[in-house]
């Protein structure tokens, strides 16, 4: 139904950002939240629709492959929408693609909601299907990650990406043991920055 919407970035949560477009907000669902900005710039942002029963959710992407490979996502069982977007989020769809090509189970299961059995469904329904889309992801990254010393300053930007990490799914166990590394880390200083490499941390820990 809908392709893509232009507005401006007027609010970003841990779940979803707000575009407005001609005086109304659209709330989209997006895999990281934070790689947008707030910004008087008129945007464009690829968008799915997904109907159910109780609500009309419109989710948000940057380009049309990123929200290719969410929709064939969701087309696998044991795979909604949270699930998609938590898979997108790791900031590597590449190297997603290439573990159901390979038929690694092992890395797949590392995702929220993804146990051996929707592992190996996502291999039996996207093996060979994906082969399109293995060049064309370049997520947007943020330069503003400058180096810091002394104590880290950004808890605000490090509770922001807790928080997002929690509406993707991950559980609290698994941040606890990630979180006082990220505090350590004196380069990260944005709430995009501390996403990216929360997640390449939970990747590594299962």
């Amino acid at each position: 139904m809908y392709d893509y919407l232009k507005g401006q970035v007027t609010r970003i949560t841990p779940e979803y950002i707000v575009l407005e477009q001609q005086g109304i907000g659209w709330r989209l669902f997006t895999p990281n939240p934070f790689v947008f900005r707030q910004s008087a710039s008129e945007q464009q942002i690829f968008v799915s629709m997904q109907v159910r029963e109780d609500a009309q959710l419109l989710y948000g992407f940057h380009s049309l492959d990123q929200r290719e490979l969410f929709k064939k996502l969701i087309q696998v069982s044991g795979i909604g929408p949270k699930g998609a977007l938590a898979i997108l989020a790791s900031g590597n769809p590449t190297q997603v693609i290439q573990a159901i090509e390979m038929e690694d189970e092992a890395f797949l299961i590392r995702f929220p909601g993804v146990g051996k059995k929707t592992a190996r469904q996502m291999i039996l329904d996207l093996k060979g299907k994906l082969s399109s889309l293995l060049d064309s992801f370049e997520l947007p990254s943020t330069d503003e990650e400058l180096p810091l010393f002394g104590v880290n300053p950004n808890q605000h930007e490090l509770e922001e990406a807790m928080l997002a990490l929690t509406a993707l799914g991950y559980s609290e166990k698994e941040l606890v043991k990630i979180k006082p590394l990220l505090e350590d880390d004196e380069n990260l200083s944005t709430t995009d920055g501390y996403m990216k490499q929360a997640l390449k941390l939970l990747l590594k820990m299962k």
